[in-house]
């Protein structure tokens, strides 16, 4: 069974199963799913409870032993298993396969993992989980979502914003749920329960955004000026090396070219991406560049990004500040 975070209070509420497998890089989410399983378990009995780190130097016998001994005063125990590298080994994946042949309702398994590559996430362990259990995505929210993610939690206080309020409050925390929710929580203790004005939001808001090249090279190629140049003024405080800007942005660039290459031969784009290596969220942002820009204008870009290297070199005069905002709105005027 599959549910996502705000699912998982409803599923809660109907029963508990015997293994549960949180996977993401959303910290929040995942510290939240967690905490209600938890809690959950607590409600129903499971009073004993084990927490072991699956390190290198863990064993996995003791995922087994744990399983087939209860403690003399508890009927129900939970077995709190974290993976923080998503990699078991062949070992643990052995051991995982195993736990999972053999659950009982006395033993709740709560597995915390991060997000999974394509690898780990059709490895037979994965998929043993997965058939065995209940699997939570703690998946971090895009952009475009986020709005209406904090509206959402804002409502949970009874409070509310219009549009550009929360496109606002959106733009401080981007890439840092945890922030986010922490300003959430700000506003409710500064303010009753009602709807919020932008400059009641505005005073009481830092900028905890968590800039990275990753988000600057979405919001390139999804033509969003206003937020590729946010960013890169981000990545410029932070001191990011310009290099490995370029790298992100060239990479994505290089992409694009293959895909529009494909497609001018006939080929299917989902296909094309697909040997591109382009999973996940990146398709939409991909995609939508793919639909805006032509061949040509990618490999202007391309050549544009050549010549910024070898400004960066010091090979060429130029400021590699000023060219890499040029080369992130040559998109947007696309």
């Amino acid at each position: 069974m599959k549910l996502t975070a705000d699912s998982l209070p409803r599923h809660l509420a109907a029963g508990l199963k015997p293994l549960y497998v949180i996977h993401g890089d959303a910290q929040l989410l995942a510290l939240e799913a967690a905490d209600s399983i938890r809690a959950a378990a607590r409600s129903a009995g499971y009073t004993e409870r084990e927490v072991f780190t699956a390190d290198k130097d863990f064993r996995w016998a003791e995922l087994r032993n744990s399983a087939q001994s209860l403690s003399l005063f508890a009927d129900r125990k939970v077995i709190d298993l974290r993976i923080p590298t998503g990699k078991p080994g062949t070992e643990g994946g052995q051991a995982l396969q195993e736990h999972c042949a053999q659950l009982t309702p006395d033993v709740l398994t709560l597995i915390t993992l991060p997000r999974l590559d394509k690898s780990a996430s059709s490895s037979k362990w994965f998929t043993a989980l997965e058939q065995h259990g209940v699997t939570i995505a703690a998946d971090d929210i895009p952009r475009n979502a986020l709005p209406a993610w904090i509206a959402n939690r804002l409502q949970r206080h009874g409070q509310s914003a219009d549009r550009e309020t929360l496109e606002f409050l959106a733009d401080q925390v981007e890439g840092n749920l945890l922030a986010a929710w922490q300003e959430i929580q700000k506003l409710s203790l500064l303010y009753p329960a009602e709807a919020l004005s932008f400059e009641q939001v505005k005073d009481a808001v830092m900028d905890v955004a968590r800039y990275d090249v990753f988000k600057l090279a979405e919001a390139m190629l999804t033509g969003n000026s206003a937020r590729y140049t946010r960013i890169l003024d981000g990545l410029r405080a932070e001191g990011t090396a310009t290099v490995l800007i370029l790298w992100a942005l060239t990479e994505e660039v290089r992409t694009l070219v293959k895909l529009l290459s494909g497609v001018q031969r006939g080929g299917n784009l989902a296909s094309l991406m697909k040997d591109a290596r382009v999973w996940g969220n990146r398709q939409e942002s991909v995609g939508n560049a793919v639909r805006r820009i032509r061949l040509s204008q990618a490999e202007v870009a391309l050549r544009h990004a050549a010549r910024l290297d070898k400004v960066i070199k010091g090979l060429r005069s130029g400021d590699v500040w000023d060219e890499l905002l040029q080369l992130g709105l040559r998109f947007a005027k696309a």
